[in-house]
């Protein structure tokens, strides 16, 4: 693989040596990011040869690395799609927290 990205087990690609996805920082990056903004996103994915290293990473294995997205985009759809609602008491309790809590107009 690489020294800045790694395969693990199920087939996720992360940062090597972090929890951070591969997913997170090529999102950024697609997004037109630098490298240095992505580190001040995602500081635990430094240093910052590790973000210019994932970079290298996804441009070298464009079409793998595309693939691997467009399928977890697909599983965020169906997990989002198999999401129920909250019961309408739980509901119902959550906005009241959220219009009594402080700093809320």
């Amino acid at each position: 693989m690489s020294q800045y990205v790694e395969e693990r087990e199920g087939g996720g690609y992360y940062i090597a040596g972090a929890r951070i996805a591969l997913d997170s920082i090529i999102g950024a990056f697609k997004a037109g990011e630098s490298p240095e903004t992505i580190l001040r996103s995602f500081p635990m994915a430094g240093p910052l040869v590790r973000i210019y290293g994932a970079v290298t990473f996804y441009l070298e294995n464009k079409d793998k690395v595309e693939a691997y997205l467009k399928d977890q985009g697909r599983l965020w759809q169906e997990m989002a799609a198999r999401q129920t609602d909250l019961p309408e008491p739980l509901a119902a309790r959550r906005r009241e927290a959220k219009e009594t809590a402080p700093g809320q107009a």
